[in-house]
């Protein structure tokens, strides 16, 4: 029987070593092939977005696949460099981030990342001595897989993967990410680029809607509006205020105030010192703040996030400030937000210091206006006024004694006519005087405040230097006196003509109001005249109410001059 054929082990073994190690490289670069093709996808998936956020949560996801990660986050530096300004995570669902509570603030291995601008890759994360702890609730991490993402050679944030599926992350999956990385890098750069170009947009659309504004020939008030409703509507704001100083600058009034919330802020004051705008005011400078402290912690001020002053200044002037500020846990302000604030902050001020000027054109037309109508008044009306009085007191001299009296009264009436032509003149030189006011202004103001209450506007002449001899303290009673007979003459007798004179002698000031209503009848009539009592009994003068001469009620409240220190009646 013949032997059967035998072939030599070494041969064979060597060959099959050969086609195993043959098939084994064929299926890395099968592999590695493949994963390369994952890449490229991944790369096409972040590049394709325009928006920030889409491409920041496209490069999160992108790295997660191309690894097989469980977990996968993204941090964005903030500007002061030393927490994360945004978060974007993949694999844990609202359940895991409800329980955590805070997300990163970049601390720990995270810190590290950006720090040393360099990868770490770690099989197991806790035993790493930078690792800071994971919150309760937090699930378990063990492989670690963080690179720097960097934009125009700055690190911009943080790419990190946890939990391998496969069990660690190997040196090619950090080549891969890394790779990835830089491509992140140019589609977050286009992004933010794409996306400051809308900003620019934005500002720039405001500041052209200001700009017609002033075409349109608006008031300050409007234009002040427009100003902070193109705002709230273009910065994704969430509050948006003007403020404006007040004479000594001491302390900022809030002139407007639009979006949620605004209501308890219009026409507050509080003080400038410590607050955000009046450092933007001081400086000539956009400051920012991230404690939603913008308005120095005054107990009206709504919750606030990030907020800026923006400053409004004309030649040096400080004309105020353009407070923004987002709602609380929004993103903080861009250095290029920061610029494009300065830019329309400075062509606002000159739209404003333009309607400014209009105003300002415009009162000096109308004080002209009036100064001409005043001196013609005076130089004309009154004077043919004067004159025919006087002609009139000559004839009644020569007429008999039944027509004499008639002739007299007429020339009274002629001497009321004359005083309230030369209260109409007075009034007419007054408006919109940039001073203090003066007692006749008040006095002017208090009659007009009550003229709706009253069928028939009610007259007022003064006699004597008023606004020289009553001031301070004498005249806040004088012009409480008036308003208080005025008023009940409109609670109890709207349909009377009221007259009122106010006058100063060489030694007293004397108010009397007077109307042709059904007379004071009745004890509600005195009800409120009980504090005008006081007033007139603490300086030492009197109060007299009572029936006129021909029916109705005459009101008589006087009292000397010179005595301004008094304490006030309760």
């Amino acid at each position: 029987m013949a032997e059967p054929l035998a072939f030599p082990d070494a041969p064979r073994s060597a060959l099959e070593r050969t086609i195993d190690e043959l098939v084994d490289r064929a299926q890395a670069v099968l592999r590695t092939q493949g994963r390369l093709r994952n890449l490229l996808a991944a790369n096409r998936r972040i590049v394709e977005h325009l928006a920030l956020e889409d491409t920041l949560h496209a490069v999160v996801a992108a790295a997660v696949e191309l690894v097989d990660a469980e977990y996968g986050a993204l941090g964005v530096i903030a500007p002061d460099g030393k927490e994360l300004e945004r978060f974007i995570h993949v694999g844990m669902d609202e359940e895991h981030v409800g329980r955590i509570g805070h997300l990163p603030r970049g601390n720990g291995v995270l810190g590290a990342v950006v720090q040393d601008a360099r990868p770490i890759r770690l099989e197991h994360l806790g035993e790493d001595p930078r690792s800071a702890g994971f919150p309760e609730g937090h699930p378990p991490m063990e492989g670690f897989l963080g690179v720097p993402l960097r934009v125009r050679d700055k690190v911009y944030g943080n790419l990190y993967l946890t939990n391998p599926r496969r069990g660690h992350f190997t040196h090619e999956d950090q080549e891969l990410v890394e790779a990835l990385g830089a491509t992140a890098g140019v589609a977050i750069d286009n992004a933010r680029l794409f996306e400051e170009s809308r900003l620019r947009e934005r500002w720039a659309t405001a500041t052209a809607d200001v700009s017609s504004a002033l075409v349109a020939d608006e008031s300050i008030e409007d234009v002040l509006t427009i100003i902070a409703d193109r705002v709230l509507a273009f910065v994704d704001a969430h509050l948006v205020s003007v403020v404006l100083p007040n004479a000594d600058a001491e302390d900022l009034q809030v002139a407007i105030a639009v979006g949620p919330g605004a209501e308890p802020l219009r026409d507050r004051r509080y003080p400038a010192a410590g607050s955000l705008a009046g450092r933007a005011i001081d400086t000539g400078r956009v400051v920012a703040d991230t404690t939603g402290t913008a308005f120095a912690g005054c107990e009206w001020t709504p919750p606030l996030g990030p907020t800026i002053a923006i400053p409004l200044r004309v030649a040096g002037d400080a004309l105020g400030a353009l407070v923004v500020a987002r709602a609380p846990g929004g993103p903080v302000f861009a250095d290029a937000e920061l610029g494009m604030a300065d830019e329309f902050g400075r062509q606002t001020s000159v739209a404003l210091a333009v309607a400014r000027g209009r105003r300002d054109r415009r009162r000096l037309e109308l004080a002209e206006d009036r100064s001409r109508i005043a001196r013609d008044l005076h130089d004309h009306v009154i004077q043919r006024l004067f004159g025919s009085g006087l002609a009139l007191q000559a004839t009644a001299q020569r007429v008999p004694e039944d027509l004499r009296d008639h002739l007299e009264e007429q020339v009274s009436a002629i001497d009321a006519a004359i005083a309230e032509v030369r209260t109409a003149v007075f009034a007419l030189g007054s408006s919109d005087r940039p001073t203090a006011r003066s007692t006749r202004d008040r006095l002017l103001d208090v009659l007009a405040e009550l003229r709706p209450a009253l069928s028939r506007p009610p007259r007022i002449t003064f006699t004597g230097p008023v606004d020289i001899d009553v001031t301070g303290a004498l005249a806040h009673d004088v012009v409480a006196a008036v308003r208080e007979s005025v008023a009940n003459v409109a609670r109890h007798a709207p349909g009377a003509e009221c007259r009122v004179e106010v006058a100063v002698t060489d030694d007293a000031v004397q108010v009397v109001v007077e109307d042709d209503g059904p007379g004071p009848g009745s004890s509600e009539r005195r009800s409120g005249t009980a504090n005008l009592a006081a007033r007139a009994t603490m300086r030492g003068g009197r109060y007299e109410l009572g029936p006129g001469v021909d029916g109705g009620t005459i009101v008589i409240w006087a009292a000397p001059l010179g005595r301004t220190e008094r304490k006030e009646p309760r």
